[in-house]
């Protein structure tokens, strides 16, 4: 029990920079009060004791801010980092290593009993603030899911879910999305990632696309003034595009970098 709890204040004081010793981690991180209590808990309602489970969930709650359901399944070094207004469902299941900030919420989408309604994190995987993981699947290891992200599909393990409903940025080499430089993964607090939006690569993409077609037609018609002029004939139309008026970094800039 020592052992866990060693176990518990150790990857709050390597995964928040706040954090000063163990002792104010143990008496000041509601995070850590919310697993604590989550435990007995826990226990109650797997040996059939649901109404003790849910009054104690119901105290951590009042306590800590942090609704987490007695039948929800919690790894080790788990790190509920503020997390107020956060709720778990009663068939989530949070991996080993994962951080969850305030106000997710791991719901689920199905009124039918008895079956997987809430999602499964895998190990190491950072839901962001303002999250909502909704449904029976699973985020794979190593995911992110980033601040507001609404996920109703399986996330691949360390790919990174951002927007709403959320998009997918999938890996790099078998590393984070969120990696980009380092050659070792690294801790990245609220799951922010270097990568773009999907959306905002789609429209550059676009955007892109249309510059070069605008510049390609231009040279078109700068060969056929020049064929013209040598063969002493004005075949070209007035409104020809003989100069490129498209404004791609402009609106690159729009669309965001």
């Amino acid at each position: 029990m020592f052992a866990r709890l060693r176990s518990d204040i150790q990857c709050i004081l390597e995964r928040d920079p706040a954090a000063r010793s163990a002792f104010e981690v143990l008496t000041c991180y509601p995070g850590l009060h919310a697993v604590l209590l989550h435990r007995p808990a826990h226990w109650c309602w797997n040996h059939g004791l649901r109404w003790p489970g849910r009054f104690i969930s119901h105290i951590a709650r009042f306590l800590t801010g942090i609704e987490i359901h007695p039948g929800a399944k919690i790894g080790n070094r788990v790190f509920f980092d503020h997390a107020m207004g956060t709720v778990v469902g009663e068939t989530a299941e949070i991996g080993d290593g994962c951080t969850i900030y305030q106000g997710v919420t791991l719901g689920g989408t199905s009124l039918y009993k008895g079956t997987k309604r809430h999602p499964t994190l895998g190990r190491d995987v950072v839901v962001s603030a303002g999250a909502k993981v909704l449904g029976g699947f699973e985020v794979g290891d190593g995911a992110k899911i980033g601040s507001n992200a609404v996920v109703i599909k399986p996330v691949p393990a360390g790919a990174t879910a951002v927007g709403i409903p959320a998009r997918i940025i999938p890996s790099k080499q078998g590393e984070s999305a969120d990696v980009t430089e380092d050659a070792k993964p690294k801790f990245q607090a609220y799951g922010i990632t270097q990568e773009d939006d999907p959306l905002q690569q789609a429209l550059r993409g676009l955007v892109d696309s249309a510059a070069s077609q605008e510049h390609q037609i231009a040279l078109l018609w700068q060969a056929i003034e020049k064929l013209a002029e040598a063969r002493e004939r004005d075949c070209v139309p007035k409104d020809a595009a003989r100069q490129e008026c498209f404004e791609a970094d402009k609106l690159n800039q729009l669309v965001g970098k």
